[in-house]
């Protein structure tokens, strides 16, 4: 039977995260044919064995030929679904429901992606966890304006991206420059709050520079007239080491995280700045939502609003599936 949704996860030396992602998936309770499709850029570890423990179909890519969209449009040509639905390999489901949230706004025919919400965990850099507030907001958005998503947690049609495959030259944000130009053909874009996932980054400070340069050469792609001067790499900087300082002075988290807080911030835009040169001015909102700090007013951590209370789905226990 051809499976209405086909997820696909993009993988290199996984095996510390894998499992839990593809129990998570294995214990969703949509009543959907799913497929599952790892897409492997020359793994040494355990990784694929572990996939094929649960029987997910396997596509390799040789390292030499890898970049983000190019691995994306392996995945998407072999898969079946009329839904493709993209996870990285280091997040997991929250609840038992993640699924069916991210379908649900795809009963709009004019929707063409939606991106779900995206949290940190005990271990995610406190700067970290602060992007993902401001990316990833508890408040549903079925008709955004911004051509704003993350491919960590996204799903889009496949007619869509057979008429749009992947941009496959760019250094990082194919999703961005994906959803650009969805929206420039009167397309809909989607944020589902309730499509929950926990995004596990361990990434030492240069690799956290390397992804923003990375990220900041692939956006002076898509913006080609984009300006990030030395002057914005100190303001930027400096600005969301305030913020974030203000933010964990009022959680009583500040002298536990403040040099993970300054070091994150300093390769965050270091990193940007190598990456960039001067040409566009991309759209406003965009860049506050990439860039800018969090406001300096607090935003309830209560549990429930942190982690919004699914309207179905059961919880998913990871007990014994720790990493």
């Amino acid at each position: 039977m051809t499976p209405v949704c086909s997820v696909i996860i993009r993988s290199y030396n996984e095996q510390k995260h894998i499992r839990r992602l593809l129990e998570g998936i294995k214990r969703q309770t949509v009543f959907l044919d799913i497929e599952v499709i790892l897409v492997d850029s020359g793994s040494d570890d355990d990784t694929v064995i572990i996939a094929r423990e649960y029987g997910v179909k396997i596509i390799n890519i040789n390292p030499e030929e890898f970049s983000f969209g190019r691995a994306l449009n392996r995945g998407c040509h072999a898969a079946q679904g009329r839904f493709l639905l993209f996870a990285s390999a280091h997040v997991y489901p929250l609840y038992t429901d993640w699924i069916e949230k991210m379908l649900r706004p795809f009963s709009d025919e004019k929707t063409a992606l939606v991106y779900g919400r995206q949290v940190g965990c005990e271990i995610s850099k406190y700067s970290e966890q602060q992007l993902f507030n401001k990316w990833f907001p508890p408040v549903s958005n079925y008709d955004q304006l911004l051509s704003f998503c993350n491919n960590a947690n996204c799903a889009i049609r496949k007619s869509a991206w057979e008429s749009q495959p992947y941009d496959e030259n760019l250094t990082g944000l194919e999703d961005l420059d994906w959803a650009s130009k969805i929206k420039a053909r009167n397309l809909k874009i989607a944020y589902e709050a309730l499509a929950l996932i926990v995004h596990v980054h361990e990434e030492t400070p240069t690799r956290i520079k390397n992804r923003y340069r990375r990220e900041a050469l692939a956006l002076k792609t898509i913006f080609p007239e984009e300006h990030f001067s030395f002057f914005s790499f100190l303001k930027l900087t400096i600005g969301n080491i305030c913020s974030d300082g203000f933010h964990a002075i009022h959680d009583g988290q500040f002298f536990k995280n403040f040099a993970s807080i300054v070091s994150f911030r300093y390769m965050q835009f270091w990193g940007t700045y190598l990456g960039y040169s001067q040409k566009n001015q991309p759209n406003e909102t965009l860049r506050k939502r990439l860039y800018y700090p969090n406001e300096m007013k607090r935003i309830s951590n209560k549990k429930n609003e942190r982690f919004p209370v699914s309207e179905g789905g059961e919880k998913i226990s990871y007990s014994g599936f720790e990493r």
